[in-house]
């Protein structure tokens, strides 16, 4: 009997999902060295960590970049480490997510300008600015603007990249922190909709975009989500998700295509919930937490990136990653996955828990529209006091053992592990000498630039900031933006 006649057996397999990892450290050229080996190994995207200076809008000679440079995820200063960071990678045929935030115009922007000098046409770029402030406000502090201002700017990416970059995602909507930060599954999607609910608003009330033209942007509208161990309720949420997003965009936006209404999204397993007690647990972790989303295929992810096991130790090396790459390749191509429709279509368990998570997320929705919106919501501290009390209660479960956590409040006993014996040696090192070489490379790319031309622009951009001019630059070219 041919097996591809079975029943519930796809006629055939279902493409897998983009492979990532979380890749940035040092500098933009030991960045593009990682991005290279990792591209090689059979990754299929490329996911930027930028440092927190970069994130902050900081230059690295700054005072208050000091200790930070290069730490926790690649410098880019100028134009210059751009074209570092991508060397010999054609970015027309890459798939790039950025997971930057306050400064996602600047760095998008740079990033075309490459793209341009490398011959590229704008319009095949693929790949995602996360460009979520709203969650800086809630969970990771890396804000520069105000939020109104911040909604702003990303109203402003979405309308150009609309425009010159269709196939661009300039937002990712992200509920992974909100996670982090406490977030139930009822809140995470409730927040985490609200937010997206705010962007939609700001786009529609720019007059930027015709009326009609609305369901071109709901189908660049992303996500990017957070999954945890509980993977049966992660399949769930995700679910939620999609059937909540479908509701919202065809009843608020008027959105009539089910292709434009499709939820989609991307995710970084629970990072957050790696232990450095045990880490060798940490790899059973990862492969549950990918599981919750991929298992459902009516509510896969479009990408997926896995943290490595030492994570909670310190920067993962390149074998770190590789490791985490393999878990993916081997789900997609080793086992059945692939090849079979919805597991979960007509179960009671799922549908009944899919239903909880939509009443209790519509609930939040509901009250943080009643409240003005979810930049209201902000600056009243609903959801950050509300995101507190659920972290509070997960501490308190956590310490006081009625959530149990393997190797850190039960069944603690352990053998020495030859994972980590090497020490310091189990996780990447940052030389030193990495920070003193990117403050000289800003000063001397500094010392080089037509100041006339720098505070020409500049004028020009308080200018318009203070009007309703898209801030986006109108187009790119090997000279720059214009």
């Amino acid at each position: 009997m041919d097996e591809k006649a079975l029943p519930g057996r796809l006629p055939e397999r279902d493409r897998p999902w983009v492979m990532r990892t979380y890749a940035g450290h040092s500098s933009a050229a030991a960045t593009n060295a990682l991005f290279r080996r990792n591209l090689a190994k059979g990754q299929t995207g490329l996911s930027v960590a930028f440092d927190l200076p970069t994130q902050t809008g900081y230059d690295p000679d700054h005072q208050l970049a000091a200790g930070e440079v290069g730490r926790v995820g690649v410098p880019v200063a100028h134009l210059g480490d751009m074209r570092a960071l991508f060397e010999g990678i054609p970015l027309a045929d890459m798939n790039t997510s950025m997971t930057i935030n306050a400064p996602a115009m600047w760095l998008l922007a740079l990033y075309g300008t490459v793209g341009a000098e490398q011959g590229a046409e704008l319009a095949r770029f693929a790949g995602t600015t996360q460009n979520d402030i709203i969650k800086e406000y809630l969970s990771r502090g890396t804000y520069i603007f105000p939020p109104a201002a911040s909604l702003r700017l990303t109203a402003d990416v979405i309308a150009y990249t609309l425009r010159e970059m269709p196939r661009w995602n300039p937002v990712n909507i992200c509920s992974y922190h909100l996670q982090e930060a406490g977030a139930t599954p009822v809140q995470e999607v409730g927040f985490a909709l609200a937010t997206a609910v705010a962007v939609l608003d700001a786009v529609r009330d720019s007059g930027q975009v015709p009326a009609e033209r609305m369901g071109d942007v709901v189908q660049r509208i992303s996500f990017f989500v957070n999954a945890g161990v509980r993977f049966v309720e992660e399949i769930a949420k995700m679910r939620a998700f999609g059937a909540l997003w479908d509701e919202i965009t065809r009843t608020r936006y008027g959105v009539e295509s089910p292709k434009q209404r499709r939820f989609r999204y991307g995710v970084q397993v629970n990072s957050l919930g790696l232990t450095e007690a045990q880490p060798e647990n940490n790899i059973q972790r990862i492969v549950l937490e990918m599981l919750g989303v991929t298992f459902s295929r009516d509510a896969r992810a479009r990408a997926v990136q896995l943290p490595a096991w030492n994570e909670a130790l310190g920067l993962p090396r390149p074998w770190d990653q590789q490791w985490s790459l393999r878990m993916q390749q081997v789900l997609a191509y080793e086992s059945d996955l692939l090849e079979y429709p919805d597991l979960f279509e007509g179960s009671h368990v799922m549908t009944g828990l899919v239903d909880e998570i939509v009443a209790g997320a519509r609930a939040e929705l509901d009250k943080v529209l009643e409240m003005g919106g979810v930049v209201a919501a902000v600056e009243t501290g609903y959801l950050k006091s509300a995101l507190v009390a659920s972290l509070a209660e997960r501490r308190r479960r956590m310490e006081s053992g009625a959530d149990v956590v393997v190797g850190v409040n039960r069944f603690t006993e352990t053998e020495s592990s030859p994972l980590t014996a090497a020490g310091a040696e189990a996780v990447e090192q940052v030389d030193p000498a990495v920070e003193a070489a990117a403050t000289a490379s800003v000063r001397e790319w500094r010392a080089g630039r037509d100041d006339a031309a720098v505070d020409a622009a500049l004028s020009r951009l308080r200018a318009d900031a203070a009007t309703t001019t898209n801030l986006m630059a109108r187009r790119w070219s090997a000279s720059g933006p214009a």
